[in-house]
């Protein structure tokens, strides 16, 4: 020990190679974000619920700390974790094309939800995802075993193929799956993945663009009932989310729109709606209009020709 010890102090001496160590170090730091590591994680926050936040392809980061202060300052009493299952080491690309090793990692989240529903029988998870980490939500919950459901899966901006069949997700998530997509993230979730691929691999625009299609041929077609989506729309532009890859994860539209779905006691396209348009649309339009004419209509899933194999 004494001799690795000395070794160890004897090259950190030479300048280059301490300038070099300061600045992985800097490095390190910036991509796993400022302030403390799991600020709203605690014995009593854990006793009342848990809401897991996985990261996008580039790590901890503002954006993804963001989702947790919105949750937060929305008052949300569950225990906020953010979750980075990134490799630093090889970078936000490779993070989005690292297909086995990013499953492998989804098996070690299905494990800590497991180890969590052992300890606290009974509360309620809730997993959010945002671009890449959407992918990595769906693949936990479809770990998960049988007679052990997380309370909802919310992707936002999600890196998954529209093709993907999220049946066994859906299966898995007693609410269900709620997608927030926008045409408007062309350039990373359009342009970007069709060329780099999403985290399943295809080359396409990916399903936080376009929105996930139905598949044709299910094994349990039931679980689709529980898909729910939301494209984007200008009312949200208040809420900080301007239809964006990055907009997505703004603080604002956490506290406004996805707190409040989480607070709700069960999903369902009306109520889904209804949330959305009451903290979205301006208090004067709200009072100046009925309510028939002021939620957001939902799209008929779109209909796919075959069946995606996963």
């Amino acid at each position: 020990m004494l001799i690795a010890d000395t070794a160890g102090r004897w090259w950190y001496n030479y300048p280059f190679m301490k300038f070099a160590m300061n600045i992985l170090l800097v490095a390190a730091a910036l991509a796993c974000g400022c302030g403390p590591r799991q600020p709203y994680v605690t014995t009593d926050r854990l006793g009342k619920g848990l809401v897991l936040v996985l990261t996008g392809i580039e790590g901890r980061s503002n954006l993804n700390e963001d989702i947790c202060k919105g949750l937060n300052t929305a008052g949300i009493e569950y225990a906020v974790e953010l979750y980075d299952w990134t490799n630093h080491l090889i970078g936000p690309l490779l993070n989005l094309q690292a297909y086995e090793a990013n499953r492998r990692k989804a098996e070690a989240i299905a494990n800590e939800i497991i180890s969590y529903h052992n300890t606290y029988p009974g509360r309620p998870i809730f997993l959010i995802g945002q671009s890449g980490g959407g992918a990595m939500a769906v693949w936990a919950a479809e770990e998960l075993p049988q007679g052990i459901q997380v309370e909802a899966v919310i992707l936002l901006a999600a890196s998954l193929s529209p093709n993907y069949n999220l049946d066994l997700a859906l299966s898995n998530s007693r609410r269900g799956v709620l997608n927030f997509y926008s045409q408007r993230d062309w350039m990373i979730l359009g342009v970007g993945t069709t060329f780099a691929g999403t985290m399943d691999r295809e080359h396409t625009a990916s399903a936080g663009k376009e929105g996930f299609k139905l598949p044709d041929t299910l094994m349990q077609p039931e679980s689709y009932r529980k898909l729910f989506q939301k494209p984007w729309d200008p009312s949200m532009s208040r809420t900080g989310y301007g239809g964006g890859h990055f907009s997505s994860s703004a603080s604002l539209f956490v506290e406004d729109c996805i707190a409040p779905l989480i607070r709700l006691e069960k999903w369902s396209v009306e109520t889904i709606k209804k949330t959305l348009v009451s903290r979205t649309k301006p208090q004067a339009d709200q009072e100046s209009q009925p309510s028939s004419s002021s939620s957001t209509s939902e799209p008929t899933p779109k209909k796919n020709g075959k069946k995606k194999k996963n």
